[in-house]
């Protein structure tokens, strides 16, 4: 069979009140993923540089700013996360809108082009650091990603601290039981801690001999992700100084909060009101959600589901590992892309 590949379009687009002339665009012949089968949209308006576009097309944004369709070399988003309001939201183009946003934005410069990407600081669970970001962490900024996506180390972290809980805790506490004493004595022995897991044979992907099943490799790379997920949280509380009792008897119950496959993890909507802030660190400045901000509900009555906000994936080297703040961050904070100055702006979302 020969293969459908996407195909180079021209047409003139209009955005509101602007009309972006000749503008190329991609057009999808054949869609393999059912999450875009079943979306509600009829394509992507993709806003990333044009390093990451398809075919080398030239985004929508970069048009407007080409034919001086708009003042300034900058767009913003405000997401209205009131599901009752007829306003889901508002993306300006040119400019930014001061009735959407509190007090002055935080800018942080752009590292990388392609995503809007940029340097992140230390995350907190309530006032206790995750330890995972205390050298900074790259991060980009998607209105296309529905959740707070990170990786499986930190984000098991995350969801343990908010009480979600996942369902591969069982692999986890075999980990911890038959390596947890190696992964001590590795770490004050003063082993890096990116070598620990390689050190005791969980992370050591590419130098097996023969043919491994899917299973096995799935299996193998669970047992990598709670090894090192272990390693962060033994070398954070080593810090602290805490007991090695009170570490493993810690790190066990954190098992029960290791993401599922697809990396997402359910609360119970009871307890709502009592879980902690998580609060980011952008600028140097702190940007704290609420549970009430980074918790999803579905369904209604005796079938309302809670799920947390907060999704693990784990993008490999060297683009990853990556955090990808999506509209569960931006929901709480107005956002703007300055392209201009290559900087993103942060602010509350009023």
């Amino acid at each position: 069979m020969v293969p459908r590949l996407p195909r180079p379009s021209e047409d003139n687009v209009k955005v509101g009140g602007l009309v972006v002339k000749d503008q190329e665009f991609i057009e999808a012949t054949h869609e393999g993923s059912l999450s875009f089968l079943l979306a509600k949209s009829d394509g992507l308006f993709g806003l990333g540089f044009q390093e990451i576009s398809e075919g080398n097309a030239v985004p929508v944004w970069y048009n407007m700013v080409k034919q001086d369709l708009v003042k300034d070399k900058v767009f913003s988003f405000w997401l209205n996360r009131d599901a009752d309001d007829e306003t889901g939201g508002e993306i300006v183009f040119g400019g930014v809108d001061p009735a959407h946003f509190k007090g002055n934005h935080t800018y942080v410069p752009v590292t990388k082009k392609g995503y809007w990407q940029f340097n992140m600081g230390d995350i907190f669970v309530g006032n206790n650091s995750t330890g995972f970001c205390e050298q900074g962490c790259d991060a980009i900024m998607d209105s296309g990603t529905s959740l707070l996506a990170g990786p499986t180390t930190a984000i098991t972290q995350i969801n343990h601290g908010i009480g979600a809980k996942g369902v591969v805790s069982a692999e986890c506490k075999i980990v911890v039981s038959q390596y947890g004493e190696m992964i001590w004595d590795l770490l004050v022995s003063k082993v890096l801690p990116s070598l620990v897991c390689k050190e005791i044979g969980l992370c050591v992907f590419g130098k097996q001999t023969g043919v491994k099943s899917v299973v096995e490799q799935e299996g193998s790379s669970v047992l990598c992700k709670v090894c090192e997920m272990a390693v962060v949280w033994v070398e954070t509380r080593l810090k602290q100084k805490e007991t090695k009792d009170k570490v493993f008897e810690d790190l066990n119950k954190l098992c029960e909060s290791f993401p599922s496959p697809a990396g997402e993890s359910i609360i119970d909507c009871n307890n709502i009101q009592n879980m902690p802030n998580i609060t980011f660190t952008i600028g140097g400045n702190p940007f704290s959600l609420t549970s009430q901000q980074y918790i999803l509900k579905t369904g209604v009555g005796y079938a309302e589901t809670c799920i947390s906000g907060f999704s693990a994936y784990d993008l490999p080297p060297p683009t990853g590992p990556l955090w990808i703040l999506g509209d569960v961050f931006m929901g709480a904070y107005h956002t703007v892309f300055d392209s201009g100055n290559l900087q993103i702006g942060i602010a509350e979302a009023a």
